[in-house]
């Protein structure tokens, strides 16, 4: 079965008509206690905490690729619809309002697309989709439609976060022109087994494996690869996260904690596209995404704000002047340099440097009032209408700019961003990064 506009449209118009949501639910009349019917797929790992986040609604639907992981779902939601493959459950689009997808990377596009088409309230998990060009699909297809979207980006809802947007925007540390972020993760392509058992990791060779391992019991491996090219199963891929440092399935640690702490500075300095990016780092391996890499973003002026260089730090990187002692060195962080001082944050605090300086500073009002939770601002939304923070067209722009680090360090050269074309324009060779060819049978859009 192809995933495309023109299949689920065909098969599903009729059935969708008289629930599609098109209009804001007060608009409609929703009564606040009324309750979602949701459909969620992906119920393993971390979709299984998604579901627990909204199983105070009806969940209706359940869909996963491990037998295992549907039926301690269904256990749960008895008289939810089972399915395994997604595209299946969309020919019963009618028995529900909303979609939560926590499926791989890999696939987190091709199950959102044809929901949006549909005009249900998507909540996706992060990063929101495996490319560049998946990522624009979905932002522009979201756009079209009256629906709430939310990207899974957690520490979004917290308060720390809030109140260092609220400082930078309110000028603290006056116009910022340098950040640098950094995360402590070493996960992917290690030189030696030694460095691998160093940082914790699982030891991978930077080769994909020949032979091939038994397909666990309940797992449909065709599905679970779905547009993504085949290959035999073997146990360095499946269960999660191993996946997450192959090439053809994720993109590392850039996109995935690139969504948490990218985030910080994308929200509090209003950033969307960047000029250009050079990044650097281990050896680039075709199979297998680097434990540690750097890569340097170029934004240019944005009204009054200056222009911006963003460096993001990976594994065993770390700026200059967390090397030399002249910041806390804490193990993560968000760095902002301002002209008249400095912000550095992780997940949970924040402090104004030089603290001196800033001990009988005034912080400005709280402009973000505490959250619901990420999940839950989503199903308020779809209730209310009112717009959530970590909406598709927020989390797309920052999904782009997320994948464009590795566009750079693949490619092994700065790149020149054309966001408009959606081109990297000085390097011909990173077009197979910005968009892929998919696996027979697989369409999207």
């Amino acid at each position: 079965m192809t995933v495309s506009r023109r299949t689920f449209i065909k098969t599903t118009t009729a059935l969708a008509a008289s629930t599609a949501f098109t209009a804001p639910a007060i608009v409609r009349g929703r009564n606040l206690n009324d309750k979602l019917n949701i459909a969620v797929i992906g119920v393993g790992g971390r979709g299984g905490a998604n579901l627990g986040a909204v199983s105070s609604e009806n969940i209706v639907g359940l869909c996963d690729v491990n037998q295992n992981s549907l039926e301690r779902a269904a256990s749960q939601h008895p008289k939810a619809r089972k399915e395994k493959d997604f595209r299946k459950l969309y020919d019963h689009a009618g028995e529900f309002d909303a979609v939560v997808v926590s499926t791989c990377e890999h696939t987190h596009a091709f199950a959102t697309l044809p929901a949006l088409q549909l005009d249900k309230h998507v909540y996706c998990e992060k990063p929101l989709t495996y490319n560049i060009y998946e990522a624009r699909v979905i932002r522009e297809e979201a756009a079209k439609h009256k629906v709430a979207t939310q990207m899974g980006i957690q520490i979004h809802s917290g308060n720390n976060y809030r109140r260092v947007v609220e400082l930078i925007q309110a000028g603290a540390i006056g116009p910022v022109r340098e950040v640098h972020v950094w995360v402590s993760r070493v996960w992917g392509w290690q030189p030696t087994a030694e460095d691998a058992r160093r940082y914790g990791d699982i030891v991978f060779t930077n080769e994909r494996p020949a032979e091939e391992s038994p397909i666990p019991a309940g797992l449909d491996w065709d599905l679970w690869l779905g547009p993504a090219p085949y290959r035999p199963f073997n146990n360095v891929y499946f269960p999660g996260p191993k996946w997450y440092r192959w090439w053809d399935f994720g993109n590392g640690t850039m996109s995935d904690l690139g969504s948490h702490w990218n985030d910080l500075p994308f929200w509090a300095l209003d950033l969307k596209a960047p000029l250009s990016i050079e990044a650097s780092g281990q050896p680039v391996q075709p199979e297998i995404a680097p434990a540690s890499m750097q890569a340097t973003y170029e934004y240019g002026a944005r009204g009054d704000a200056p222009p911006l260089k963003l460096t993001w730090h990976q594994g065993i990187n770390k700026p200059q002047i967390w090397t030399d002692g002249k910041i806390p060195k804490w193990g993560d962080g968000v760095l902002f340099i301002g002209d008249d001082g400095m912000l550095l944050s992780d997940y949970g605090k924040h402090v104004l440097l030089p603290e001196e300086k800033f001990a009988d500073y005034k912080r400005p009002a709280e402009k973000y009032p505490p959250s619901k939770g990420q999940q839950a601002e989503w199903v308020h939304a779809a209730k209310t209408g009112e717009p959530t923070l970590c909406n598709f067209e927020y989390s797309g722009w920052l999904t782009e700019a997320n994948h464009l680090g590795n566009v750079a360090y693949r490619a092994g050269q700065k790149i020149e961003w054309d966001a408009d074309k959606m081109e990297v324009t000085n390097c011909p060779a990173a077009a197979p990064f910005v968009k892929r060819e998919y696996r027979a049978g697989w369409k999207l859009g």
